[in-house]
């Protein structure tokens, strides 16, 4: 028999997998102080979208001498905050093991600008020649969510740089309303996935190393 006693054990048999569930989902949220504290130790995925950028490729004649195919290109908005970006990483001291880039110009620009170093190229993180267009199989997306996952280097932090599309197909609740060079932090748990932290916007680094 149903009775209220057994509902009651019922549930509290229960809530161990609830909260568990609960921890698994929600992650824990880290800003300012704890954020940088957290990335000088490593073990984070700095996900994040190229910085501005106009959304047609330039005139011949307006094009970067070494975009010799004339792709979009960062625009003074993107080339500045790319660049105080990657100072304010290295004020901040937070270490960049590896980075995963798009092989459209106006990502790898981003990494150029913001000095970080070795940069490892995947077609997966592209665009496939369609600038904003979704990947209709959806498979940009499952290698991105893949790669999220995976621990860095002991010490440092894993940066990618791709483009919004691919960002939402991996993470379509987190990645909505990315703004350029807007970054989405993850603690990869391996099989599990990843547990996203923190969302920075691109401008926000330098405050962080302001305030640090």
């Amino acid at each position: 028999m149903d009775t209220p006693l057994r509902r009651h054990q019922r549930s509290l048999l229960a809530l161990p997998t609830l909260l568990a569930l609960c921890a698994a989902t929600s992650g824990a949220s880290l800003a300012g102080k704890d954020l940088t504290v957290a990335l000088q130790r490593g073990g984070y995925v700095i996900l994040m979208r190229h910085a501005s950028s106009p959304l047609t490729p330039p005139e011949p004649a307006q094009a970067d001498p070494d975009n010799l195919h004339h792709e979009r290109q960062l625009d003074e908005t993107g080339r500045t905050s790319a660049h105080a970006m990657g100072d304010a990483f290295h004020r901040l001291r937070i270490s960049i093991g590896q980075v995963l880039s798009s092989p459209t110009y106006r990502a790898l620009e981003t990494a150029r600008l913001a000095n970080f170093g070795p940069v490892q190229t995947f077609d997966q993180l592209g665009d496939a020649g369609h600038s904003m267009t979704p990947d209709a199989g959806g498979t940009r997306g499952a290698w991105l969510h893949g790669k999220v996952a995976q621990a860095p280097k002991a010490g440092t932090n894993t940066l990618i740089i791709t483009h919004a599309p691919n960002i939402k197909e991996a993470f379509p609740t987190e990645g909505a309303e990315l703004a350029d060079g807007e970054a989405l932090i993850f603690r990869p748990e391996g099989q599990a996935g990843a547990s996203l932290v923190a969302r920075v916007k691109i401008q926000d680094w330098p405050r962080l190393a302001g305030a640090s």
